[in-house]
């Protein structure tokens, strides 16, 4: 007899908040859930891609039970998905036993009294094997492995073995897809786990070979387990983490934003989700204390720490990133990438976290014939390398670049007045760039001097070196600090960048930059300097600032933006990177270099390369202290600069 479907009562009936699943799926909403992604404007999960993924995990668990029973010809689940979904969802269930699982995980600490129990679920293949495995551990939000449940369908389709599961303590209380225990933030006891996860599918599955593939949080876990554990023999890690450390924390700056967002996907309160040792960690990242603690917490969930393990093993490793990335900015990626001496890729899309990948993660196509290009690849990627398959991975260089927007869009038009909304559609993808490596990225590096003229709120200039005045020495700006200006990184995490994704990256009103905030500096309009047509500078690789500080406090925030502006003096954002400068000696000067986000970016002929440098950004832990003056200056034999990398 079938056992009883445990998501049956995954409903907001059960759990205030969860989305109904017991109403069907038309095409048409399934078109529009797919193609929002993963994320609702205020940067929760969008509920529509939580909706789709239970509804698919009620169709697939209806009739089975774990791993015994097969179907009994009802059809009553997939009666609630659109014709085509459900015919795809028949398919599979012809191809691969659905089960749902409760894997005995490592024990949350010595002597205790039983292991923490994974929550997880899989598609074992039908036909003759042996057949490769996919192993998928759910990134980080309260829902679980069901959320990405069409990628395990593509998988399936595709003669793999699925086995996907919700990391230790994540998910809603009672919820069938949470994992018991405490969230150990990809440490150690995430690694035995994953352990555990092969040692369970080995005993089931008997797999040929395994690979990991993982999103955001599943990502890190992925590479982790992979570092530890000879078994993996491919990794896919999607809008990943290198160094968890430089993630939270670089530059002497807390990277406060996106840990508040991170705690409010887990599922729960601090105190019911973590142990005491990382409640701890989080409460001194969050009060800014102890922070070389916070910092060896975040080096040991670091898979660059573990290079060696990773180079040794030769486990091939695919990332696909985001160049305005606001969970795990993309230059700790780099250094990650870098270091690996193994079979790898690295692509960089416009956007921010998940929003390339995320509407191929959890649904179909929003338009028929549609390819996603990040999940095609990251597909072609385990294909090539667990199954052997010839599909030209083998040929392909190690790096693809995404030219910031550089695709061609159109307004979208109202349907009942024929006017335009606001919002754009890209018509013509954004341009992408290959390379052999990173470093091959940047041809050469041209140098701007920052001069002092700007009295009066007017912006100094940035003058290319062997110009007049690219050498100016000796002057000093100042600003009031402690006061947010319309320089910031991003309106919100997520919901900027995915509109970026979309065709519709933020436009910044340069005029209104509070130049008693903040201090500007402005080239001439640009003309390539190969003759290059349309195209003023090709922004390719990571910049690079040298200022000297100093402050009426003995601590300033000197956060740096780089714009493109437009004649009619609307932006758009190239890079940014924020620097807190602590120990300051009050009217004396410090001389600081630190390096902005990477990019890939066109700055047209005619626009203008604009720096902008204040002291507060919503994303950020400051250290500026309000209406203190900050002064940048450019003493003789240190002069302020812009290194802007050239491809």
């Amino acid at each position: 007899m079938p056992k009883e479907n445990p998501f049956t009562t995954g409903s907001s009936e059960h759990f205030p908040g969860f989305p109904d699943v017991t109403a069907a799926l038309t095409a048409a909403e399934t078109s529009r859930i797919t193609a929002r992604g993963l994320w609702a404007a205020d940067g929760t999960v969008d509920p529509g891609a939580v909706r789709l993924g239970q509804t698919l995990a009620n169709a697939l668990l209806s009739d089975t039970t774990d791993g015994t029973d097969t179907t009994d010809g009802t059809d009553t689940a997939t009666a609630l998905l659109p014709a085509e979904l459900a015919a795809i969802v028949e398919e599979v269930r012809g191809l691969a036993l659905p089960a749902y699982h409760r894997i005995e995980g490592a024990a949350e600490s010595e002597g205790a009294a039983e292991n923490v129990r994974l929550s997880a679920f899989s598609l074992r293949q039908l036909g003759q094997g042996p057949h490769p495995l996919v192993v998928v551990p759910a990134g980080w939000t309260p829902f679980g492995w069901p959320l990405f449940l069409w990628s395990y369908l593509v998988l399936a389709r595709k003669g793999y073995h699925v086995l996907a599961y919700t990391p230790r303590g994540l998910g809603i209380p009672g919820l069938p897809s949470t994992s018991s225990g405490f969230v150990d933030v990809a440490g150690p006891h995430d690694w035995a786990d994953g352990s555990a996860v092969i040692d369970f599918a080995v005993d089931r599955f008997a797999p040929s070979v395994i690979g990991f593939m993982g999103e955001s949080y599943g990502s890190g876990i992925s590479q982790l387990v992979a570092a530890h554990d000879d078994r993996v023999a491919a990794v896919v890690a999607l809008s990943t983490w290198g160094n968890l450390a430089t993630s939270l924390y670089d530059n002497k700056t807390r990277h406060l934003a996106a840990v508040k967002a991170l705690l409010a996907l887990t599922g729960g309160p601090v105190e019911t989700k973590f142990d005491e040792e990382n409640q701890r960690i989080l409460a001194d990242f969050q009060a800014d204390r102890n922070l070389d603690a916070v910092v060896e917490w975040g080096l040991k969930r670091a898979p660059e720490s573990y290079l060696t393990l990773t180079n040794e093993k030769g486990t091939p490793t695919f990332f696909s990133n985001t160049w305005h990335e606001s969970l795990f900015a993309v230059n700790q990626t780099l250094e990650t990438f870098n270091g690996l001496d193994v079979p790898k890729r690295l692509n960089l899309w416009i956007g921010d976290h998940a929003a390339p990948e995320g509407p191929a993660l959890i649904g179909p196509p929003a338009v028929r014939g549609e390819v996603n290009l990040p999940m095609a690849e990251a597909y072609a990627w385990l294909d090539h390398h667990l199954t052997g398959e010839h599909n030209g991975v083998e040929e392909w260089p190690q790096v693809c670049n995404q030219v910031m927007f550089s695709y061609v869009t159109e307004p979208v038009l109202d349907p009942e007045t024929g006017e335009p909304t606001g919002e754009n559609r890209i018509v013509v993808p954004a341009r992408r760039e290959t390379s052999p490596g990173w470093s091959e990225v940047t041809d050469t590096t041209e140098v701007f001097g920052l001069t002092g003229d700007g009295g009066g709120g007017t912006d100094g200039r940035l003058v290319p070196a062997g110009e007049p005045g690219a050498e100016e020495t000796g002057w000093r700006r100042a600003f009031l600090a402690g006061v947010d200006t319309e320089a910031t990184a991003m309106d919100a995490i997520m919901k900027t960048g995915q509109a970026e994704w979309r065709g519709n990256p933020k436009i910044y009103d340069t005029r209104k930059i509070d130049r008693r905030h903040a201090v500007a500096w402005t080239t001439e309009p640009l003309v390539s300097p190969d003759g290059e047509e349309g195209v003023g500078r090709r922004v390719r690789g990571i910049p690079r600032l040298r200022l000297t500080v100093r402050s009426t406090a003995t601590s300033a925030s000197v956060y740096a933006h780089l714009l493109d502006v437009a004649e009619d003096g609307t932006a758009r954002i190239i890079s940014h990177e924020p620097l807190n400068v602590y120990g300051l000696t009050p009217d004396q000067d410090t001389t600081v270099t630190w390096r902005l986000q990477a990019a890939a970016y066109d700055i047209p002929s005619g626009n203008r390369l604009m720096l902008v440098v204040d002291s507060k950004d919503p994303l950020y832990g400051d250290a500026s202290v309000t209406w203190t003056q900050t002064v940048i200056g450019s003493p003789e034999g240190e002069p302020s600069r812009l290194e802007l990398p050239l491809g």
